[in-house]
């Protein structure tokens, strides 16, 4: 029907038909598409993630075997039995995931992975015998200038350090058991240990046996919840300025000194349990020199001291718990406008202690189980203010020895001293609302 060459009338002229173009376009452009095509398959199947398995008598009998092997996004899986894995570095964005029961031991000889790269994903694995050392960092996982790495489901034990994490960002750390066996103070390592960091979240994990279980120093805008840390030896969790983080529903128990937040602003503490923290200078929580902070809905639970307040100021303590502490709260002149408010103190030794008669803080609304006032009006607060710092615990904050005599009859004279002379105690320190019922 079409012509490839055709008369328009005039001798001598002519015109180019459908069938010359397309024959044209054919040839011209099917090698460029054909070679595109081929080179995106290749490409595609150049890139494609592996699974380089680590096992004896393999392809990849070592873990480092496989490293060295693996490109960017290949997962190294490390099969079940014991592996050997000493000071490896992974310099590559790469996943290690191991089977069940797989086991990687250092040997004591020194850390075990030192990861450099972003991406990383360590998982399911048992790391076991990273020594200690007073020079350097060794840990079963060092985080090294690094972003979005995972360090997830593994079990590490016997190691100096668990997982380090330095000058690293976007990173998650969860879902761990982390278990130290060091009993003296100056050869253990932390669990969890983050410096110069942001965006880092530490969630489920559980450490135990360490010298902190998480140690945060230079960190921001991080997360750490729903971790159990129990009998580490000198803190649960230790905050060094460390701003604008958050910890919530967390276990603290049996630790040598609690919890510690120091020189730090705009934190929040929401929901944690801190318990069985006992000794000289032992407490749930101890707060020194933060700022713009909120303590919410937590429970101190059986602590030589609940909460130890040094040169705080701007604090918000609310609904929290203080139950069967020596002391609830000790607060020191030094702090200024902090609110302390509609929180429950039952049967505590001493409810509130300080080192001074002037107080720069409020307390508002609490619930007192040693209260003994009456509610006239019926409308759920005491008619007479409450006076939390007791005669006797001003006595044992000037001269400690005199403790001995918590259980003995000088305590009843010195309460009826109080109460027909309570200019003896803080006049400022005072609760003008107490709750006449529990507020929680």
């Amino acid at each position: 029907m079409f012509l490839t060459r055709g008369t328009s009338g005039k001798s001598g002229s002519s015109s180019v038909g459908l069938g010359h173009f397309s024959h044209t376009w054919t040839g011209r452009l099917f090698p460029t598409v054909a070679i595109t095509c081929a080179l995106f398959f290749v490409s595609n199947f150049a890139v494609a993630a592996r699974v380089l398995p680590v096992r004896t008598g393999g392809t990849y009998s070592t873990i480092a075997d496989a490293v060295s092997a693996a490109r960017t996004d290949d997962t190294v899986l490390v099969t079940t039995g014991v592996h050997t894995a000493p000071n490896l570095t992974i310099d590559k964005s790469i996943a290690l995931i191991g089977e069940e029961g797989a086991i990687v031991d250092a040997q004591s000889i020194g850390p075990m992975f030192t990861v450099t790269a972003a991406n990383v994903t360590i998982r399911n694995l048992r790391l076991i015998n990273v020594p200690t050392a007073f020079t350097a960092e060794h840990a079963a996982i060092l985080l090294e200038g690094v972003e979005h790495a995972m360090i997830a489901d593994n079990r590490i034990e016997n190691c100096f350090f668990g997982v380090y994490a330095a000058n690293s960002q976007a990173c998650v750390i969860r879902d761990n058991v982390i278990e130290g066996r060091q009993a003296r103070l100056t050869s253990a390592g932390n669990g969890i240990h983050l410096w110069y960091c942001r965006d880092i979240t530490i969630t489920g994990n559980v450490v135990t046996g360490h010298r902190d279980g998480i140690y945060m120093e230079f960190v921001r805008s991080s997360t750490v919840d729903s971790n159990v840390c129990r009998n580490n030896l000198r803190y649960g969790l230790h905050y060094m300025f460390s701003d604008s983080s958050r910890y919530a529903d967390n276990h603290f128990a049996s630790n040598g000194a609690g919890v510690a937040v120091m020189y730090t602003s705009n934190v929040l503490m929401q929901g944690n349990t801190f318990e069985r923290s006992w000794g000289g200078a032992s407490y749930g929580v101890l707060l020194k020199d933060i700022r713009d902070s909120r303590i919410i809905g937590n429970m101190f639970l059986s602590n030589s001291i609940g909460l130890h307040i040094e040169g705080s100021d701007r604090v918000y303590i609310a609904r929290n718990l203080f139950k069967q502490n020596g002391w609830a709260i000790k607060l020191m002149a030094n702090c200024l406008d902090n609110t302390i408010t509609v929180n429950d103190f039952l049967d505590n030794s001493f409810s509130v202690a300080t080192n001074s008669r002037q107080n720069h803080s409020t307390f508002d609304g609490n619930y007192w189980s040693d209260y003994a006032g009456i509610d006239l009006d019926r409308n759920g607060y005491g008619d007479l203010p409450f006076r939390p710092v007791s005669l006797f615990s001003l006595l044992v904050e000037s001269h400690p020895p005199s403790l001995v005599l918590l259980r003995s009859a000088l305590i009843g004279v010195l309460d009826l001293a109080e109460r027909a002379l309570p200019s003896l105690t803080p006049a400022t320190l005072i609760d003008s609302n107490p709750s006449m019922r529990p507020n929680l």
